[in-house]
């Protein structure tokens, strides 16, 4: 196997490692770049994610254009919840807004399953909108990577 060809770190995880590749998931998702999301999945990986079940890279980058096109000044905070061997479940919550200027909390679970590799081929979501207002946002920081110092989900109360 190549570096290339994995995506360290690699399963079975402890919690060290499963905290690092939840954060590594969270900076890469607040880039807003499907290409490079969905490099850190098999070709052919599954999901589910609402009512939608895309399947392999080409479906998830699919996806993900059509999320951030609609979900304006995305801010995503991930948490570990659990993991064992090659699965890791997080916690998260994410603010955006919608193209008529409506704020909203998005909350929600993921499961995940990694192959030898460290690449997800299984992502399980499900996801709950909150209205809140403007004022109501915690997650301000510039667009891209949450800032290190920056409060976690828990940290937040959330």
């Amino acid at each position: 196997m190549t570096q290339a060809e994995t995506r360290p770190p690699l399963p079975p995880f402890t919690r060290e490692t499963a905290i690092r590749k939840v954060r590594m998931a969270e900076d890469a998702w607040n880039t807003r770049d499907p290409e490079r999301v969905s490099r850190a999945y098999t070709e052919d990986c599954r999901w589910r994610n609402r009512a939608e079940f895309p399947a392999g890279r080409g479906e998830i980058v699919a996806f993900l254009e059509r999320k951030w096109a609609r979900e304006l000044e995305y801010r995503l905070i991930k948490e570990l919840w659990a993991f064992a061997g090659n699965r890791i479940s997080v916690r998260f919550a994410y603010e955006y807004r919608d193209d008529t200027g409506n704020w909203f909390r998005a909350h929600g679970n993921e499961n995940w399953e990694f192959d030898e590799r460290g690449l997800m081929r299984l992502r399980l979501a499900s996801i709950n909108d909150q209205p809140i207002s403007g004022n109501q946002r915690l997650f301000r920081w510039p667009q891209g990577p949450r800032p290190e110092g920056h409060p976690g989900l828990s940290d937040l109360g959330l």
